[in-house]
Formats: C-alpha cells, structure tokens, sequence
C-alpha cells in the first residue's frame, strides 16, 4: 500500500511539473519574447577587423543635429525597463546589442531583410520607459541597416527581451551582473606607437598579447573589459575611469621596455604607490604578475619599480593597479622573441595565471 501511494505522488508530482513548464513555454511563445544577443565592445571591434560584411560605422558619424535626434519621453518610468520600439516586421534576430563601454554607449543594430521605408521610423517614433541611465538618443542608416547610439550616464551590462515589436532593456552595474571584473589596458594605440624598432611598434606586440589573453579568458567566469582591442588609443584619464566605473578587482597594463643600452633586457612590473589598499594591493599585483610571466617565458626578473609621473594608468587608478613590461625591444634577442607566436602565448599564459593566482590571495 505505501509503496502503491508513493508512486502515485510521484506521478502526480511530474504532471504538475509537466504542466508547469509546458505552460510556461507556451506562454513565452505566445507572448514572442526572446532575449536579444548583445556582445561587449571588444567582440565589435574584433568582428569589424575580421570583416563581418558590414561596414563600422565611424564613432563621431553621427551629427548632434534634430534629424537624428531620438525622442526620449521621461514622463512615464512606471517600469525598470527602457523600451526602444521597432520598425514593423523586424524581427529579434535582426537585432543586435552592442555595448560600446569606453564611450559609455549603448548601440542598437537593427538589419532588416528589406527597409521597406523603415528608414524615417525614428523621426516619428522615440523610446520611453525608464530613462534615468540615457542620456541622450541619435540614429544613422545605411544601406541594410539602422544605428541607434544611446549615450549612457555610467559604464552598464544588460538584459534585455524583444516582445510586441519592442526592445525592452534592463541597465545592471558590472558588479551586479558579475562577481569577479577586471580591467586590460593594452598600451599605446594610433599615433602612439610606443618603442618602434625595425618598423616593429610596441602598440602592435602589446595588442597581440591582449588578444592571445582574451581567448584565455573568455574560457573563464571572469568579466574582463579591455581598453582597446583595435589600433585605438583612449586617453589615460578614460583608461583609468573604466577601472573605476566597473569597480574593478584590478587593473593589468601590458607594456613593452625600451632602453639606451641595447644589453638591457628582462621583465619589471610598475606598482601604484599613491593609492594604499589594505590586504591585497598593487604591490601584491606587481610581484605576482612578474613571478608569472618571468616563470611562463623563462625570462628574468628586473623587480618592481614604483610608478613615476609618466605611468599616468597605472599611477592613477585607485583599484590594484600595475603594468607589466614584457621585454625590450632594443635588446636584440627579445626584439625577435616579441614578434613571435608562442612567446606571446607563454606571456598570456603568465598574465592569465597571475589574475588566477591573484584572485586566490585575495579570497584568502
């Protein structure tokens, strides 16, 4: 008899889950709602660079002039999302998110099949809901596309559902989203080439090692915020608010030696003084990532060296902050270990085991 009663409760326990979730299923496909696929700016730059099929579209493109401005109603924010409304017959598919977060914008990609005079959309229609993070709305159309870019009060992460023909967007800190936030800073970018050797530039070799510890990190539960994965190059001052806007646990600066002397060689991390953190700090920072990466490429060890005036990312920050130099490219033996492949992954190697590693001393 008990046995008989158990599997009868049982059975009536997997109908009601059953049922639960069958509801819930046809409910959300009742109602269309799907999440709509968002990536952070370093994946837009990448896809850019490896040629997606469309073309970027420059940062300063947009004009601040009326015919592009989007209409934002602030008198209704009986809801935590900001809603974007969509052109008919769009489908959530046809949208991507994209968070620009070195210039604290949010970009709306809409690429419909056919514009089918979708174009003018914007000038009739503007977004509402909770817009206390936005600041300011503009659009620009191409060919097989529209941009929307939202200029955001703060650096944010997103949640978002396309229901109804509209966008409904939910604006999160990086700390609510994640648990552990860091902070790359490749150096150099653009004009700044760094130490330039044989047509060799320091910019270049910093970017391939940020690249090679991205697809390191990307395996990881690790959000990482990168101030540039492209041939950018952000003034110090934004370098330094993207550490501080994300509450970062650190900041790692990949630099690159140069000196006089073509028999200097070897690799040094540069530690904030300015900014005492109790526990683990930038010293702590420092002295693990030069242990790892000196252990990953067999190198030497030059020591620590307190951050001068000109280490302006490093000196600044008020998170755990160092830079590492990798090598010199005045020495004539790490001039040709920098450009190639496999050491710039064993430098990545050191780098990721030095976050690993200094997440473990923190959590002591």
């Amino acid at each position: 008899m008990q046995y008989d009663k158990l599997m009868k409760r049982t059975a009536a326990y997997c109908l009601i889950f059953v049922v639960t979730a069958m509801s819930a299923m046809l409910y959300y496909c009742a109602n269309k709602i799907i999440v709509v696929a968002d990536v952070a700016q370093d994946e837009v730059e990448q896809n850019a660079e490896d040629g997606d099929g469309g073309e970027k579209i420059p940062a300063d493109i947009i004009a601040e002039d009326e015919k592009n401005h989007i209409n934002i109603d602030r008198s209704s924010q009986n809801t935590n999302y900001f809603c974007i409304p969509m052109p008919a017959g769009v489908k959530a598919e046809e949208v991507v998110m994209e968070n620009h977060y070195m210039d604290r914008e949010l970009w709306v990609m809409i690429e419909p099949k056919e514009m089918n005079g979708q174009e003018t959309f914007y000038e009739e229609n503007g977004v509402y809901g909770n817009c206390t993070d936005v600041l300011t709305g503009h659009y620009d159309v191409e060919k097989h596309r529209i941009c929307l870019r939202f200029a955001l009060t703060d650096v944010y992460e997103y949640h978002s559902i396309f229901e109804d023909n509209t966008l409904y967007v939910e604006f999160m800190t990086p700390k609510e989203t994640y648990d552990k936030v860091i902070v790359i800073d490749p150096a150099y970018g653009m004009n700044d080439m760094g130490v330039t050797v044989n047509g060799v530039n320091a910019k270049d070799v910093t970017l391939e090692i940020a690249k090679a510890l991205k697809a390191k990190l990307d395996e990881t539960d690790i959000k990482v915020y990168y101030t540039r994965m492209d041939d950018s190059n952000p003034s110090m001052g934004s370098r330094v608010q993207l550490a501080s806007d994300t509450k970062a646990d650190m900041l790692i600066r990949i630099e690159v030696g140069s000196a006089e002397s073509s028999k200097m060689y070897g690799t040094e991390a540069v530690y904030n003084s300015r900014f005492f953190i109790p526990g683990f700090g930038s010293v702590e920072l420092a002295d693990i990532l030069e242990r790892e990466v000196v252990t990953a490429i067999s190198g030497k060890a030059n020591g620590l060296v307190e951050a001068s005036d000109t280490d302006g990312v490093v000196s600044n920050a008020t998170v755990p902050a160092a830079a590492i130099k990798v090598g010199y490219l005045t020495n004539a033996q790490e001039f040709i270990l920098l450009q190639r492949e496999d050491y710039i992954q064993r430098i990545a190697e050191g780098i990721y085991q030095s976050i690993v590693k200094s997440y473990e001393e923190q959590n002591r």
